[in-house]
């Protein structure tokens, strides 16, 4: 008796205070059952058993606290991936400070083999980084002039120095960690049922054991103590503990994982309905292709050398800061990276139309299908050629000399690599992938036709878009609306789940959109609804175990067969698998 009570001091004393809160409260939960079985097994002399109970009921207490903490550490790491410690340019030279004083607009520098102290964006030099905690990428990633150092990656090669564009508590690892936090301080649906269960369950147990006591005795016969002994043994087998625990550790888990691979998920809810998402609405620009046009065709049409024609569209382009021109020059210094410009007289822009020039005493204009017009030079030949390229989606430049048009050349927004895989796991899923985007619809259907998506709609507004998901609910059901977070933001709004693209280091986009895919990936969309399915699967494995075994153990505590120990085994039992069974989210 000695023993047992130390054993009981010792490893129940939580269990008990928190059972007597429970009943000052009037609240019939777990601690209250577990202290009701532990007193009443003591003042039916079964002190073994009572502090058994006790005993194990703490280890699987401190087993599941210690496994959600697992889960929730993998996500609290991130922020300790950032140093504490900048190299910072000062008044005196580089020096080494502490990050928390290191103040927006500063210089720091990072070199081989460093982690980068401050969201930062690079003014000099060239390194390749290691972006895994943020964006999940596997492979490094070349940073140059103008592009985003995020703090917590890893520079594994090269030394850049940056301009700091966010203080320490404000970074995207930050802001990440936050959003986790929030996430899994919200209940999912499951959870939300299972405690809504719980508390109709556990008074009707209660209820169940005393007329078990009370009437057992009376109706079928035998000694009070042992009818009582049957009736504590029910109040073990039916504490929902197992139950209770299935779903945080297995949403923390998912959270965990999604996060890990780059998928930033606002809350348990949205990671349980992906799995009912029925049509995937994605925008074009950003999404599905590059966002920025480049040069794809180079084309003659006089006997002028190509390479010529180029060269002197460049020159005359090099002037212009339009997209389109930038992305003729960026093409030829792509194609000749030692070419020299050649100078321009008279160049003047033609507004809406395209530029004008004089190279080496010859007049040039350089511009559109509606220039060429203009000009007069506009032959059946050309225009076949023309509408060749512009039915492909693409947007047309010609190079016209005095006499007519010398060259043609032809620019586009190119499809990303990984969107053919996005768009070919979305339809293996049975989840619709639809274009929505302001781009003419040639263009629309152009790149819809490479990615193999059925419905393409182009010239939407951001109103329109809200409709054309409006639209696709009433016809298929949920739907994802996939945008960059700020442009999309009504049909972001009118979806079941919205998706941000490219969202590390854009607090707007972290904000708004429910779950945020921290680089240009689109393959993770259907990483996530796959997730999103897996969980649902281990949520329900998870309530079928642990009311499966209850019910089984059950049947023997009513038969008469059950004792105290198997009681407690079976419901710690119950509780360790559906927390490894929820864990195994995390090795995905």
């Amino acid at each position: 008796m000695v023993l047992a009570a130390l054993s009981i001091l010792a490893a129940g004393l939580p269990t008990l205070k928190k059972g007597w809160i429970a009943v000052k409260n009037f609240t019939l939960n777990i601690y209250f059952l577990m202290s009701l079985a532990v007193v009443g097994a003591l003042v039916i002399g079964k002190w073994p058993e009572a502090s058994m109970v006790v005993f194990l009921f703490a280890i699987a207490e401190a087993i599941e606290a210690l496994s959600l903490e697992r889960a929730r550490n993998a996500i609290k790491s991130l922020t300790a991936l950032a140093p504490e410690i900048a190299e910072v340019m000062t008044e005196s030279g580089w020096k080494e400070l502490p990050v928390a004083s290191v103040l927006l607009g500063s210089r720091i520098r990072v070199r081989t083999g460093s982690r980068v102290p401050l969201d930062a964006r690079v003014d000099s030099g060239r390194a390749a980084l290691d972006q895994a905690p943020i964006t999940g990428e596997s492979l490094p990633v070349d940073k140059e002039i103008g592009d985003p150092l995020y703090a917590g990656t890893i520079v594994t090669d090269g030394v850049v120095e940056a301009t700091v564009t966010a203080v320490a508590g404000e970074s995207t690892l930050a802001r990440i960690a936050a959003a986790i936090q929030d996430a899994q301080s919200q209940r999912a649906p499951t959870q939300r049922f299972v405690d809504q269960f719980a508390h109709y369950y556990t008074p009707a147990v209660v209820v169940l054991a005393v007329l078990v006591a009370v009437l057992g005795p009376v109706l079928i016969g035998g000694a009070w103590g042992e009818w009582l002994y049957q009736a504590l043994v029910l109040l073990v087998i039916a504490c929902p503990c197992a139950l209770v625990v299935s779903t945080p550790i297995t949403v923390v888990s998912g959270l965990t994982a999604a996060a890990r691979h780059g998928i930033l998920i606002k809350g348990g809810a949205y990671l349980e309905s992906g799995r009912f998402l029925k049509v995937v609405a994605l925008d074009k620009t950003g999404t599905l292709t590059q966002g920025k046009p480049v040069l794809t065709d180079v084309e003659p049409f006089t006997d002028m050398p190509i390479e010529q024609a180029l060269l002197i569209a460049a020159s005359l382009d090099e002037q212009s800061t339009h997209p389109v021109a930038k992305a003729l020059v960026s093409g030829w210094k792509l194609q000749q990276p030692e070419g020299a410009i050649m100078p321009v007289e008279d160049f003047s822009v033609l507004n809406g139309r395209g530029v004008k020039g004089n190279i080496n005493g010859q007049s040039w204009h350089l511009g559109n299908h509606r220039l060429v017009e203009e000009l007069g030079v506009c032959s059946p030949a050309l225009e076949a050629r023309l509408s060749l390229l512009e039915n492909a989606g693409k947007t047309v430049i010609v190079l016209c000399a005095a006499n007519g048009p010398v060259a043609i050349f032809a620019v586009a927004d190119t499809v990303r690599a990984e969107s053919f895989a996005a768009v070919a796991a979305l339809n293996a899923m049975n989840v619709v992938p639809v274009m929505l985007t302001g781009d003419n619809p040639a263009t629309a259907n152009s790149i819809a036709g490479k990615l193999g998506i059925k419905d393409a709609r182009g010239n939407l507004m951001p109103e329109d878009k809200q409709t054309a998901v409006a639209e696709l609910k009433r016809r298929y059901g949920p739907v994802g609306m996939v945008g960059d977070g700020v442009n999309d933001a009504p049909a972001l709004a009118q979806s079941d789940i919205g998706f941000a693209m490219g969202a590390a280091g854009t607090a707007t986009a972290l904000e708004t959109a429910d779950v945020a895919i921290m680089d240009d990936d689109p393959r993770k969309i259907a990483d996530f609804i796959s997730l999103s399915r897996r969980c649902a699967s281990v949520l329900k494995q998870n309530i079928g175990l642990a009311l499966g075994i209850k019910f089984v153990f059950l049947a023997l505590a009513l038969s008469g067969h059950a004792t105290l120990w198997m009681a407690v085994f079976a419901d710690v039992g119950a509780s360790l698998l559906v927390v490894f069974n929820g864990l195994r989210l995390l090795r995905r």
